[in-house]
């Protein structure tokens, strides 16, 4: 755990083999064991460096998704990207990142509510880039990233209550009925919007589609998929790569497939005990970023959850497959004792505290605070609203209520 005070950190003496001329204590040597090919054994405790700036640094990327995204109702991009493809990097400082966005990435959840723009419910919820030139030297390989914000619009906040497990299904060959995901997640992954000017396909098909698409432009070269996000985006990360390596999008041989990782910063459950266990089947690699006092990684499923895995193995539960488990390994931080609480969430504090462990942010960045009165603005009186209110209850008190196994 890193808690706010000096920490010592030491170099893995891991390498990679089949880079002879990387040093081993490059990133470019030892690329795999910092993607968690070895589910980041011996790395974390202490915090290695290498890790720690990848970390760093996914997360920035995840943090430009909140610098650029338009909360300006006046604005003709509101609730999407102010800035074009070429040059959302430099505009937020990562001009200097060695990655080319290739595809912006817009969701929408499968419910109606009325906001004050609703021409489209769709809002634009990441991107998909590329490493390119120099960067592929120094990261060992070229690297698929796709990055997605968190919690914003109230389209999302309720699809957040949803707060019911359900089937993935997300392979039409293989139901899989044992796997199960969190309803809303699951349609802001799936769902459409035919409305929209920005792209009336799922966030699911518009991913895929794309990911398909650089991973056979690049066949033949070394190659990594690396998905991040924050809160809801991190879900919607833990998705996309259980369904990329479902579909086996991922494997290019016989014997062969390019690494998944992804990288969860404040990130709630996602599904059951069948979604974790297929996760682990599939070779998917997840670091959990987590502030032990932030309430949104405890949900849902703040009761049942995996303290109850034990039991449920020996089969004396049979309900536990509707029990929320956490998937990956965690990489535990503390800045409790902040003057500012609301930012035991704010991925801007999640990163100081990694940056410099005796200096963490003690407010939460402009975003955020527009965020909050965004969100104020919204008619929070509708039945929509309080419907959206029962079901949050519902996810604090006892979400598996509601589950059908």
């Amino acid at each position: 755990m890193i808690e706010n005070g000096p920490s010592s950190l030491v170099l893995s003496s891991h390498h990679n083999s089949k880079l002879a001329t990387a040093s081993k204590n490059s990133l470019a040597g030892m690329w795999r064991e910092i993607q968690g090919s070895n589910n980041w054994k011996g790395l974390l405790e202490p915090l290695n460096p290498i890790l720690k700036n990848e970390i760093i640094r996914y997360g920035e990327f995840v943090m430009a998704c909140y610098h650029a995204f338009d909360l300006d109702p006046s604005s003709k991009r509101y609730c999407n990207c102010k800035y074009g493809r070429n040059r959302i990097l430099e505009e937020v400082g990562l001009e200097s990142s060695g990655y080319e966005i290739t595809k912006y990435i817009y969701a929408t959840p499968d419910i109606s509510i009325p906001l004050q723009d609703a021409s489209c419910s769709s809002r634009w919820i990441g991107y998909v880039a590329v490493s390119t030139g120099k960067e592929i030297k120094r990261l060992g390989r070229r690297d698929i990233l796709i990055s997605f914000r968190g919690t914003v619009t109230s389209f999302e906040w309720v699809a957040n209550f949803m707060s019911a497990l359900t089937p993935a299904r997300l392979d039409p060959h293989e139901p899989r009925l044992d796997v199960m995901v969190e309803l809303g997640f699951l349609s802001l992954y799936t769902s459409t919007d035919r409305s929209c000017k920005f792209g009336h396909r799922s966030c699911r098909d518009q991913l895929l589609a794309e990911v398909s698409r650089i991973i056979n432009k690049y066949r033949g070269e070394e190659v990594s998929i690396t998905v991040a996000g924050h809160s809801m985006g991190s879900s919607l990360a833990m998705l996309l790569a259980y369904d990329i390596a479902e579909l086996g999008l991922n494997r290019i041989g016989p014997k062969q497939e390019i690494p998944i990782t992804v990288y969860s910063f404040a990130g709630p459950r996602v599904g059951n005990s069948g979604f974790k266990r297929r996760c682990e089947e599939l070779g998917l690699k997840v670091l959990r970023v987590v502030n032990v006092n932030d309430p949104v990684t405890k949900v849902p499923g703040v009761f049942l959850n995996e303290n109850f895995r034990v039991l449920g193995e020996r089969g004396e539960l049979p309900w536990c497959h509707s029990c929320y488990i956490h998937v990956g390994v965690e990489l535990a931080l503390n800045f409790f004792k902040m003057r500012n609480p609301a930012c035991v969430h704010d991925l801007e504090a999640y990163l100081g505290l990694l940056k410099c462990p005796k200096k963490v942010a003690k407010k939460s960045g402009d975003f955020f605070t527009k965020a909050k009165q965004f969100i104020r603005k919204q008619n929070f009186d509708s039945w929509q609203w309080r419907s959206a209110a029962k079901r949050l209850g519902k996810l604090i008190q006892l979400p598996t209520r509601i589950c059908k196994t």
